[in-house]
């Protein structure tokens, strides 16, 4: 199992097992653990720190044993916990044991027990003799996974407060030990990957403060991300109070930069808890009256700037514990990362702007968070987000945009989170951009557009253009080069010639990306740079205009029928002919129906995992219809996947696992009425009936109407199919682009730069050509060696899969306008979205975080946090669908139309607020979902971090 940065137990020092504060830096981190480290590092920039030592790890160590323990029951944990390593780096949290709890109880027991070396008790005593007689202190938990960049653990470890006598002292020291092994500190650890042997423990003890006031202090807001902006909690008494939960504290909001306290909210405090003469603590009722505050101003700026000066320290935002003891002395007892907060990105211009750029140099900026407006929220590989940068590239040099360097994307792109973002402050700033972008938006990813138009209120993106003089000159450039006047007319005058036309382009396109026969490794990688930098992009000009004018006809019906008319235009766009998504899906289903027939096929599909059902199949010991079959579904899509956009991740072809998962699902459905080839049979001939009644109608007002109405309805069922071809033909050229990546990364294994051929996902271009030149330079040569890089950028790409909350907008201070927003819902409790695709189902919900692998029975309805095509194989048995993201023309939207399921789109926390199992009625034209009460509480899939504190 992965270390995930966690130093190992042969990396700790030849130090005694005791040290001083002031001792203690950063570097010591396997030896003393993350919250001495801390404070050893706050005292260095001259912070107050209350006094003590620490029992590093050493002493740890010797009562358990490194790198084998010496307790026998210990092992036995370390051996089961080990088990649960990922296989790849592409998979999500880890598989916790079947017995976690008692796995962790037993590694506490054994610890509890164990004998105390007399090294270690003597250094104890002689360290807390020096600090005075009988002195109390706080006894505080110090693990070595812990107060890291990428998880806090707050709250993980025990602390022992008030502690008086050595003896005390050194039972607290034994409590502490064992409290690395309490239930939530186990499996925390065991959903982040990190190695449970390479984990340890030292010990701070600390000269208590009495404290007159004390609490929590976040120099950063943790609810809106707003960098600079110092969130204090407070309470009379020790900390404690506030740090549990016990206390409703006084809350503050200081501004960093100016010092001005921007909110004051008084809690009622009503307990505080306050040491004993002799040791221990007593919580009793709190003398403060509610409605005063527990911190004067002169308070909250001394202490604002303390947290700004730790956070300057340590180079990031901090978590911090303060107490203000009857001296009116200011301490820190603690400082850690906030692990929380999500990155804020920095687009390649966002530095050195001047007004020949558009707008303002400097400023607040603006970030669309681009991959969820794909439907994408798992984090992109490294060699994704590269090939993903050539193509940006590509589309702003089309348009007449200056990219010096196309590798690190145009000027506006940005990373965060291993997502791709947007710096869209120039539109915002622009009339022009305000009244076309929220609006492409509102079909797109409608939850986007209400951000964006929440921060036209905002003085920092004031409107500064306000001729559309700039994009037309962009925009009609690149729309010329493309041709797509030429295209738009031919479609609207010669409509299937218009199709023949793409049909050969398509063709045309997919025979021209692999690269000659003869073509070496290098010469490879630069038809790949070559492909994504211009090849690629080529096809979304040459193809969009034609769909664009099927949606364009299908609003011009509306004008001619009258306004009111959209509900009943719905119609005409369900049983699309021209959707590829469509026509693969209904192929898997034609698939699933022939294996039916066949005894031997259904039986194994219906009897055996999927996985081992993929391996054989790469064995080829399928029965023989459902053999050739899956190799002939797989031979015409098999470049498709989940999140395909990513070239770092397999494809269908690879691993058709899914796909094998997704057939078993359909056996399951008996009723043939609910047959997805009858449906969208149906759908169709009632698309073509709504056509002829609309058609009747317009020309009961007017022959020439009537015609130019039918006209309009026929290009639209046409072209509005063609929706779905663009994006499948770039991810036909990215899974050329990977198979060709994949031939790189299997030389770079053989020669041992990587440890595996997929490794090269784990990479860049520049990093890719370094391996490369390295080795073809010199046979005899030495390759760089990139394997750690790689096992670096797995883990932390582990850690991203996990995160949930990914902000669809971000400013450059880090604040997230969404998260100023209150309720998604209504009172209720009806959640409320946009409407995706007309009419109204209730039945049980499923929740589905990731397709791969998921079972969704016939009729349920799909709860997902997103879709793209490699989610529609679902759609076919499902009796509605409600996305967290989306809009009336995002590909769920659209996709869910065709097949008639009522659907609800941009519904926020949905994944989270709906349960599987629970009722759910879905109102896709009203864009509603109301979820039956559950029987047990609601917020099963969260995925909130339980050390998180806020």
């Amino acid at each position: 199992m992965e270390q995930h940065g966690v130093p190992s137990p042969g990396t700790r020092g030849d130090a005694g097992p005791v040290l001083g504060l002031a001792a203690l830096h950063a570097g010591m981190l396997a030896l003393v653990g993350g919250k001495a480290a801390n404070l050893g590092e706050l005292l260095s920039a001259g912070l107050p720190v209350p006094e003590g030592f620490c029992l590093t790890t050493e002493a740890y160590w010797q009562v358990v044993g490194a790198p084998d323990p010496v307790l026998p029951a210990l092992a036995e944990v370390y051996a089961a916990l080990q088990a649960t390593a990922p296989a790849t780096g592409h998979s999500p949290a880890l598989r916790e044991p079947d017995d976690l709890d008692g796995l962790a109880g037993t590694a506490r027991a054994a610890i509890l027990a164990a004998p105390l070396p007399a090294a270690v008790s003597d250094a104890v005593k002689q360290a807390y003799a020096a600090m005075g007689p009988n002195v109390p202190v706080a006894v505080r938990s110090s693990a070595t996974a812990e107060d890291l960049p990428f998880a806090s653990f707050a709250g993980q470890q025990d602390t022992y407060l008030n502690v008086v006598g050595a003896d005390a002292v050194l039972e607290a020291v034994r409590n502490c030990w064992a409290s690395l092994w309490t239930d939530r500190a186990t499996a925390y650890r065991a959903s982040l990957g990190i190695d449970p042997a390479g984990v340890a423990l030292a010990v701070v003890v600390q000269r208590m403060v009495d404290a007159e006031t004390a609490g929590v202090m976040f120099t950063a807001n943790p609810l809106t991300g707003r960098r600079r902006q110092i969130v204090i909690d407070a309470a009379p008494g020790l900390g404690e109070a506030v740090v549990s939960g016990a206390v409703n504290p006084d809350h503050f909001v200081v501004d960093g930069l100016t010092g001005k306290v921007l909110e004051k909210r008084f809690g009622g405090k009503g307990v505080e808890i306050r040491p004993l003469p002799g040791g221990g603590t007593e919580t009793r009722q709190s003398p403060a009256a509610t409605g005063t505050s527990c911190l004067t101003e002169r308070q909250l700026t001394a202490l604002a700037r303390l947290g700004l000066r730790a956070e300057e320290h340590f180079g990031a935002p901090q978590d911090t514990e303060w107490a203000i003891d009857n001296a009116g002395a200011l301490w820190l007892t603690q400082s850690r990362p906030i692990t929380t907060l999500y990155p804020v990105p920095e687009s390649n211009g966002a530095a050195g702007r001047n007004r020949q750029g558009g707008h303002d140099a400097g400023g607040t900026r603006a970030y669309l968070c681009f991959s969820l407006a794909q439907g994408l929220t798992r984090p992109l590989t490294p060699m994704g987000l590269a090939a993903l940068r050539l193509v940006a590239s590509s589309v702003a040099t089309a348009a007449g945009f200056p990219v010096p360097e196309p590798r690190r994307g145009p000027s506006p792109y940005a990373e965060a989170g291993q997502r791709m973002y947007i710096d869209f402050t120039t539109p915002l700033r622009s009339a022009v951009g305000r009244r076309i972008v929220p609006r492409v938006f509102d079909v797109m990813e409608a939850r986007s557009a209400a951000v964006m138009r929440q921060l036209f209120d905002d003085p920092a993106f004031a409107v500064t253009s306000r001729t559309p003089f700039g994009l037309l000159r962009h925009a009609g450039l690149a729309a010329v080069h493309a041709k797509v006047p030429q295209a738009i007319l031919g479609a609207l005058l010669r409509p299937e010639a218009a199709l023949r036309r793409l049909d050969r382009f398509t063709r045309d396109f997919e025979a021209s990306l692999a690269p000659g026969d003869d073509a070496g490794t290098l010469a490879q990688l630069d038809h790949i740079e070559a492909l994504l930098g211009g090849r690629l992009f080529s096809i979304v000009p040459a193809i969009l205009p034609v769909p664009l004018v099927g949606f364009a006809m299908l609003g011009v019906a509306g004008k001619l029928l009258g306004d009111d008319a959209w509900d009943e235009l719905q119609p005409v766009i369900r049983g699309l002919p021209n959707n590829v998504t469509t026509e693969m899906d209904l192929e898997l289903w034609r698939l699933a129906t022939a294996i039916k027939d066949d005894g031997e096929s259904s039986a194994a599909l219906m009897a055996s995992d999927p996985a081992a059902l993929a391996e054989d199949f790469k064995a080829r010991r399928l029965p023989a219809r459902l053999d050739a079959g899956l190799g002939r579904f797989l031979d015409r899509y098999g470049h498709r996947a989940v999140a395909e956009i990513d070239v770092g991740l397999p494809r269908w072809s690879e691993e058709p696992a899914h796909i094998l998962g997704i057939l078993a699902n359909y056996l399951r459905l008996e009723d043939p009425a609910l047959a997805p080839d009858r449906q969208f049979s149906k759908a169709a001939e009632d698309a073509e009936a709504q056509v002829d009644g609309l058609v009747a109608r317009a020309a009961g007002r007017g022959r020439i109407r009537g015609v130019l109405v039918r006209a309009a309805l026929r290009r639209a069922r046409l072209f509005a199919g063609l929706r779905e071809m663009p994006k499948y033909q770039l991810v036909v050229g990215l899974g050329e682009v990977r198979r060709q990546l994949r031939l790189v990364g299997a030389e770079l294994a053989e020669a041992g730069a990587l440890e595996y051929p997929d490794d090269v996902f784990f990479l860049d271009f520049d990093e890719a050509r370094q391996a490369l030149s390295g080795g073809t330079a010199d046979r005899g040569a030495t390759l760089p060696d990139f394997r750690a890089l790689v096992a670096a950028r797995q883990a932390d790409y582990r850690r991203e899969l996990g995160r949930r909350h990914i902000p669809r907008v971000l400013l450059s201070d880090g604040t997230e306008p969404e998260a100023v927003r209150t309720a998604v819902g209504i009172a209720d409790g009806t959640l409320a979205g946009s409407p995706a695709s007309a009419g109204t189902v209730t039945a049980a919900a499923r929740v589905v975080l990731d397709p791969v692998g998921a079972r969704l029975e016939p009729g349920e309805i799909l709860v997902a946090p997103s879709t793209d095509p490699g989610w529609t194989p679902l759609f076919l048995t499902a009796g509605g669908l409600v996305m967290e993201m989306g809009g009336a023309n995002s590909h769920g939207a659209v996709v869910a139309r065709e097949y008639g399921i009522p659907a609800v789109v941009g519904v926020a926390d949905a994944t989270r607020l709906i349960t599987t199992g629970q009722r759910v009625a879905v109102d896709g034209g009203a864009g509603t979902v109301v979820p039956e009460r559950p029987a047990a509480g609601l917020g099963a899939h969260t995925g909130t971090d339980p050390a998180a504190r806020a």
